[in-house]
């Protein structure tokens, strides 16, 4: 079984972070690890405190996941200080890490800012240039590239200069009300759009989390960058369209709609068949 490792912030609610990372790996098929970065008080509505592991206690996560189980994929998400992304780039260098997705957080879903001014400077000089690829939405992209975004052309633009300053694949995010649920993937040199149909959900928290993590257990599983990309695309679409409709915000998403089967069956639905020598074994209870 293929590995992927997060690197990232926990989400209190569930629906974003190493939380939503492990689900969308474990659903895509590969056996998935975290090193928390930061714990969040959070929910639907936005984040309300943020409390940093230290730069050794993240550094001793990663030695004991590269040094058992090494893994095939990394994901890296929510890491707010600049501390905190030199440790992890001295780890992934040392261990030589592969299939490295850099998801560049910067703002929550909610609008809530995850990373400190200083560190947007330590991630793009330390972490960004070991990235086999980047997932910016617009805004962040605007940050990366230091250029409004605004058209299709915008998108190229940008995410050719991306691309250019790190040496690594891009994909842009079109879905912050520019190009509906279009991505543009920007590599060696040429572009690919990815067009998608907006669907017309609300509840879109966690999005970035989830996609970055669907492209590396791809890449994990050792499709290429754009299967990994198409794959993973098809995959959120999946979750966004299962509506799921929790909390009083912008709520998660249903990462296990594509799970079927008889260990996810709730009490009083029918039975598939596939539990029912089990359910109908006897069982004898010792009395103590």
């Amino acid at each position: 079984m293929k590995t992927a490792l997060t690197i990232a912030g926990s989400d209190s609610s569930g629906g974003a972070g190493i939380q939503a990372d492990i689900k969308t790996m474990t659903v895509n098929g590969v056996f998935a690890m975290s090193a928390v970065t930061a714990l969040t008080a959070q929910n639907t509505t936005g984040v309300t405190g943020i409390m940093e592991v230290s730069p050794e206690f993240l550094k001793n996560q990663i030695d004991c996941i590269f040094t058992d189980i090494r893994p095939d994929a990394v994901k890296i998400g929510m890491v707010s200080s600049a501390e905190l992304i030199r440790a992890i780039a001295e780890k992934l260098t040392e261990y030589r890490a592969e299939n490295i997705v850099v998801d560049p957080v910067m703002v929550a879903t909610s609008g809530s800012k995850l990373i400190s001014d200083d560190a947007i400077d330590t991630l793009k000089e330390e972490l960004l240039p070991m990235a086999d690829i980047l997932t910016p939405n617009i805004p962040e992209a605007e940050v990366l590239s230091g250029m409004e975004v605004k058209t299709e052309q915008d998108m190229i633009l940008a995410a050719e200069k991306i691309s250019t300053a790190y040496h690594c694949a891009v994909l842009l995010k079109g879905g912050h009300q520019l190009n509906d649920a279009n991505d543009l993937l920007y590599k060696d040199g040429g572009y690919r759009w990815f067009y998608g149909k907006r669907i017309n959900n609300p509840n879109t928290h966690g999005t970035g989390c989830t996609l970055s993590s669907a492209i590396a257990s791809n890449l994990a599983k050792g499709f290429s960058m754009e299967v990994s990309v198409e794959r993973a695309k098809a995959y959120i679409s999946g979750a966004l369209g299962a509506m799921l409709d929790l909390g009083k915000g912008s709520g998660p998403m249903n990462h296990a709609f594509a799970v079927t089967g008889a260990y996810i069956r709730e009490a009083g639905e029918p039975d598939d068949g596939e539990q029912k020598s089990a359910d109908s074994a006897p069982c004898r209870m010792q009395e103590g």
